[in-house]
């Protein structure tokens, strides 16, 4: 089939909402084993105590993922999105799998060996979500806002469906013999079952609907090299297209020209992700004191954030509430760091209902804001800069990420058996 691309979209192309549908279970898959081991995070506090688990795992994961984005996000034009992200998605099942194996062969022991694996496995995890999340969001940003949405909610989505999951398979389990690694077991046998199926749908059905064809297309008829693959797969060839427009492909910004140009947009969303990782998880895990939930506590707050940043992230599709000012985003996510003395005082003075609320407060934040940035600052750009300011803002999130979970260490000074 040779490349042929329209200059404007047309007006009924189908597949948009099996488009969204699959963008949404992407976006599920992009995190859910992570969201894993945070959801279990109450299994792993018990089996490695002494070593902190929920907070030392999250700073094992956040240098891999930095670092693999930054590698990826400097060399993204050159890379194959579609080998990158079926890479990702095969990296996340195959770590899954073996989280599942080291516990059967160890028996569920702690101890310093078992913990270091666990440490590789989750190194891993911040590998395949460098691969998944940047190629996904550099890829669909030269696409319909509406599928960047989707993508953002499923990521949301997999934190609430691993809270669900946990809860029911604790609940399941509570009253057998040793009913926590059970529910853990079957969990994760769970979470890997959904990344294989998010390997299929990439593959072999994402690549063939009507609508992906054409926003491919349309990119690579902008010169973009990254599509070419996926093209393939879905029967059309580029090459002729890319000699016809090879002058177009040297006139894209470069990844400096567009850094400065939305330099507002990258520091939202590492400030974003500052705070919400320097409270969640470790503080609602070890800071929150004991309260008449007991056990079943830091799960409830878990859950709370995952739902509430999951439907926050659908509020921006009513246009009349979605914020797209530069200055208005900026001033927003700044007056959201009032929430750290907030969590303080709440936790030395306040009870478990405040608690809840603020961490619902938090995840509603987190995912409004997310998803207004990351849908606003692509606009007016061509495919292949699109792509590269995608994978630049994927590597400020993941920025804010790193630098929240380095911060999120701080709440342990002053606190008894802290370090």
């Amino acid at each position: 089939m040779t490349l042929a691309v329209e200059t404007e979209t047309p007006l009924r192309l189908e597949g948009k909402y099996k488009a969204m549908a699959v963008c949404w279970v992407l976006g599920i898959g992009s995190l859910i084993s992570w969201n894993s081991m945070l959801t279990i995070g109450d299994y792993y506090n018990n089996l490695f105590k002494k070593y902190h688990p929920t907070r030392a795992l999250t700073l094992v994961y956040q240098p891999f993922a930095l670092g693999t984005m930054a590698i990826l996000a400097y060399n993204e034009s050159k890379i194959d999105t579609r080998k990158r992200n079926i890479t990702g998605y095969i990296i996340f099942f195959a770590s899954t799998l073996a989280l599942l194996l080291l516990d059967l062969a160890t028996s569920g022991e702690g101890g310093l060996g078992p913990f270091l694996g666990v440490c590789v496995f989750v190194a891993l995890f911040g590998v395949a979500d460098a691969h998944v999340q940047g190629g996904i969001v550099g890829d669909l940003s030269f696409m319909y806002p509406e599928f960047m949405q989707s993508f953002f909610a499923g990521l949301a989505a997999s934190g609430a469906l691993t809270s669900g999951l946990r809860l029911l398979t604790k609940a399941a389990f509570e009253k057998s013999d040793d009913g926590l690694r059970k529910g853990v077991m079957l969990f994760l046998a769970i979470c890997a079952s959904f990344e294989f199926l998010c390997i299929l749908l990439y593959a072999f059905f994402f690549p063939k609907l009507p609508i992906v064809k054409y926003f491919r297309s349309k990119a690579a008829s902008e010169g973009s090299k990254t599509v070419s693959a996926d093209l393939a797969a879905a029967g059309i060839q580029t090459k002729a297209a890319q000699a016809e427009d090879e002058a177009k492909q040297y006139e894209r910004l470069s990844n400096k020209q567009l850094f400065i140009q939305n330099f507002d947009y990258a520091l939202d969303l590492f400030l974003i992700y500052v705070l919400t990782l320097s409270i969640f998880p470790g503080f609602l895990y070890e800071n929150t004191g004991q309260h008449r939930l007991g056990e079943w506590y830091s799960l409830v707050l878990i859950a709370s954030y995952n739902v509430w940043d999951l439907i926050a992230r659908y509020i921006p599709l009513v246009k009349c509430v979605k914020l797209e000012s530069r200055k208005g985003l900026m001033i927003t996510i700044l007056c959201r760091f009032l929430l750290v003395p907030a969590f303080y005082f709440t936790a030395k003075y306040g009870d478990q209902g405040w608690m809840i609320f603020l961490t619902s407060f938090l995840g509603l934040t987190n995912g409004y804001l997310t998803v207004c940035v990351m849908t606003v600052a692509p606009k007016g750009y061509k495919g292949p800069e699109q792509n590269a300011l995608g994978n630049i803002l994927v590597l400020f999130l993941l920025g804010g990420l790193f630098a929240g979970v380095a911060l999120d260490w701080l709440w342990l000074i002053g606190k008894k058996d802290g370090f």
